[in-house]
């Protein structure tokens, strides 16, 4: 689970290793924003691999074998043809990736890194009506979602008009 990766990569990682203070715009501490990007990228990178693969595996061998009667070496013909195929199939799940680590950057709280379900629950222990706060997280989650779910419909819409 990415909360296990999360404290291995916290505790045991940078824990081993002295990271300085570091400081945006002089008073942001983020030296527990870096091993908690650290995580989420680890976390997500095997993913998008796998993403990777099945997008460029799903592209029928035949187009490797006529590129290669072009003329073209492998590689030109993995740029050239096999890749620009494989994207309409990796476009999709990639987006759903995203999405994903949208919603899973919520745990980096148990670092004490203020994310909006973090300042949630500060809201939450001064007003003692936790529906409400919980409520316009979702909301701005929604929001979040909404908005990146229709990029990526124009991105694949885009894309899909190269097939006419």
């Amino acid at each position: 689970p990415l909360l296990v990766q999360l404290s291995i990569i916290y505790f045991g990682l940078f824990g081993a290793i002295s990271i300085p203070r570091l400081y945006l715009f002089g008073f942001i501490d983020i030296s527990r924003f870096i091993p908690g990007v650290v995580a989420l990228a680890l976390n997500s990178s095997a993913y998008v691999a796998e993403i990777f693969r099945a997008g460029i595996l799903a592209v029928d061998a035949g187009q490797m074998e006529a590129g290669r009667s072009l003329g073209m070496s492998r590689i030109q013909t993995t740029i050239h043809v096999i890749l620009p195929q494989a994207m309409k199939n990796i476009l999709p799940a990639i987006g759903n990736e995203f999405i994903t680590m949208v919603m899973e950057t919520s745990i980096i709280q148990f670092l004490g890194i203020g994310d909006l379900m973090y300042d949630t629950g500060i809201v939450i222990t001064s007003t003692y009506d936790p529906l409400p706060c919980y409520y316009i997280s979702a909301i701005i989650y929604l929001a979040l979602n909404i908005i990146l779910g229709k990029g990526l419909n124009i991105f694949e819409g885009r894309l899909r008009k190269s097939e006419r």
